[in-house]
């Protein structure tokens, strides 16, 4: 059955109103609903509460600190004993890291910094120490410590922990 040209045009003018009515109610109903809304809060303040606490711990930013001023330390220790072709000794306490050069492996001569010409001596922020003593040691001439096997070094507060290799003297973290 063939519709007429009178009743298509009416079917089409009423598809088109509603059509409009449909576009006119989308328009009128744009945002968010409450549901959204509430989910964006409860997904922000679970962030809160997790992630917050971790950027008020300002230990962990400061230990982090000591560890990378230790291993930088420890690589200027190496360049120094390669430049000047001298014994470079790394001593520590359990809060401090220091730096003396010398002709022979006793290392007298206290080693100056080069940001301000004082001894080279980095000192651990309050809280912040090594969780046990490492043992000192020296870099000869070559750059090589004067110890056997690898040595590990420890700082609070932090997983990982800096490795001096023994046949290279390479100074890493993992």
């Amino acid at each position: 059955m063939k519709l007429g040209g009178g009743v298509m045009k009416q079917y089409k003018e009423t598809l088109a109103q509603s059509f409009g009515k449909v576009m006119l109610r989308q328009r009128l109903y744009r945002g968010f609903s409450m549901v959204e809304l509430i989910m964006v809060l409860v997904i922000v303040g679970i962030l809160a509460a997790v992630v917050a606490p971790r950027f008020t711990d300002t230990n962990i930013f400061q230990a982090h600190g000591f560890a990378d001023q230790v291993q930088a330390s420890l690589r200027d220790a190496q360049k120094v004993a390669i430049a000047q072709r001298r014994f470079v000794c790394v001593a520590f306490t359990s809060t401090s890291v220091s730096l003396t050069m010398g002709e022979t492996a006793a290392c007298g001569t206290t080693l100056n910094s080069l940001s301000d010409g004082a001894a080279y001596v980095i000192n651990a922020p309050a809280g912040i120490n090594f969780i046990a003593v490492p043992n000192a040691f020296n870099f000869n001439a070559l750059g090589a410590p004067s110890f056997a096997n690898n040595q590990i070094i420890n700082v609070t507060n932090i997983t990982s922990s800096i490795t001096v290799e023994a046949g290279t003297g390479y100074v890493h973290s993992p």
